[in-house]
């Protein structure tokens, strides 16, 4: 019977919006692990650490080279009956780091339904027949846009801002403005015009959004950029809007930012994106979990293939405040402290989407000697220590966990962390598809 606690060694993806060098978190953490192919070169930029069972970039048992997909697939134990049947012995979930410097494309993934349909038209551009919904928790600060605005800071960026309002076009600038005043506007109207502004802007006449870049650059390098009823801060705004043009001049980009939520998350903070949900990255190191899939719908701030016409179709056009897209976390309450963990304020938090595929827990203990202790889930965990070291233990096995170390943990096995040092920082991704547990934030 394999040992339910293997080490893993994770792919590293190089792309051109990755940290450089040893800058990267997702370059550090996969040089962390032994490596006959890996190694960090200081001018070249790293994005992702890909950890799961994913074919682009499965992961391996450090110690003897096979695939993690190949000893899910030959002992179903690992990942429990339910998964490996429902799942076909593949993980349900892909967890990464990514580490960002400059932004990523403006995008949304696809639901199950419409992902079936792009892989079987186009499984070129789109390589997946699975939904990708996902969850993004901030290692270090990170930045980002997220969900559409609501729609009285569109409006004011619409009636503030000329050459947005000029490539949106006066009759649906005006249309979004009156469902924006209006306090009995319906649920739908209020989406058709901000669908009916946002089409028009992304379907744009390329030389039309380079013309009106230039004035809109001129605007923010003025500082005449105002944030009408927002949190956003006027230089805050135009450094963004100027920082964008340096990495992606002329790009649509540029004006979507004032149809999106600009989002700050702190370290440990977390937000969620459902499928058809609007959002891009601009900066900082994530922890980064989704269903198990790599279709992206790209409409921006990218030179790979665009496809406006399937995004502006599908996205929801909900239009809320950022604070509504954060996930907010729980105690996790199958974990046991120790003396030295409890006293030292250490905490495990249970990060849980609305979703089956999985879940997070981040814990941190804050001592040397602290302790936690966690029953078993029903389903296969991928752990990833992000900072500090520790011991990690499954039944008698017990082995080292350091920066950047990653281990897949089995079904249903008990697994015990201890820092050995000033303070030890984890994540798990696991999934269970036990409805009642599931209910219960298990």
């Amino acid at each position: 019977m394999q040992v339910p606690l293997i080490r893993l060694q994770c792919g590293c993806n190089s792309y051109d919006w990755g940290k450089k060098g040893k800058d990267s978190a997702a370059a550090r953490y996969a040089a962390a692990t032994p490596s006959d192919t890996f190694s960090i070169q200081e001018d070249k930029p790293y994005a992702e650490l890909w950890m799961g069972t994913h074919p682009s970039l499965p992961s391996k048992d450090l110690s003897t080279g096979r695939s993690l997909l190949d000893m899910v697939v030959d002992n179903q134990g690992l990942m429990g009956t339910d998964i490996a049947t429902k799942y076909q012995n593949k993980l349900p979930f892909l967890f990464k780091v990514l580490s960002i410097a400059k932004a990523l494309s403006i995008q949304a993934h696809p639901n199950k339904k419409l992902a079936e349909k792009l892989h079987a038209k186009d499984p070129k551009n789109y390589p997946d027949d699975n939904h990708k919904p996902e969850m993004t928790l901030a290692i270090t600060p990170f930045e980002g846009l997220c969900g559409f605005r609501p729609l009285k800071e569109i409006s004011h960026f619409l009636s503030t801002i000329p050459p947005l309002r000029s490539l949106v076009g006066e009759e649906a600038s005006s249309a979004l403005e009156k469902v924006a005043s209006d306090s009995n506007a319906s649920v739908a109207g209020s989406k058709s015009a901000l669908k009916s502004a946002f089409s028009t802007l992304m379907k744009s006449d390329r030389s039309a959004v380079a013309s009106k870049s230039k004035e809109l650059l001129s605007l923010a390098e003025s500082g005449d950029i105002t944030p009408g009823p927002s949190v956003n801060t006027t230089p805050e705004l135009c450094e963004l809007v100027t920082r964008c043009n340096s990495q992606f001049p002329e790009d649509i980009g540029l004006f979507v930012l004032f149809f999106l939520n600009y989002v700050k998350l702190s370290p440990g903070q977390a937000m969620y994106l459902k499928a058809d949900d609007i959002h891009a990255y601009i900066s900082g190191d994530i922890i980064e979990c989704m269903a198990s899939s790599d279709n992206v719908i790209r409409a921006g701030f990218t030179p790979k293939f665009q496809d406006v016409n399937t995004l502006t179709d599908i996205l929801t056009y909900d239009h809320d405040p950022p604070e509504q897209q954060l996930l907010k976390p729980t105690d996790y309450p199958y974990v046991k402290l120790n003396q030295a963990a409890y006293s030292s304020g250490s905490e495990s938090l249970l990060y849980d989407p609305p979703i089956e595929e999985f879940s997070v827990v981040r814990t941190v203990l804050k001592k040397d000697g602290a302790k936690a202790t966690f029953e078993g889930v029903a389903g296969p965990s991928i752990i990833i220590c992000t900072s500090g070291q520790g011991r990690i233990s499954v039944g008698p096995k017990t082995e080292e966990i350091k920066e950047g170390w990653v281990y897949f943990v089995g079904a249903t096995a008990e697994l015990v962390l201890e820092s050995t040092g000033e303070e030890l920082v984890t994540f798990r991704a696991f999934c269970e598809i036990d409805d009642s547990a599931k209910e219960n934030g298990h």
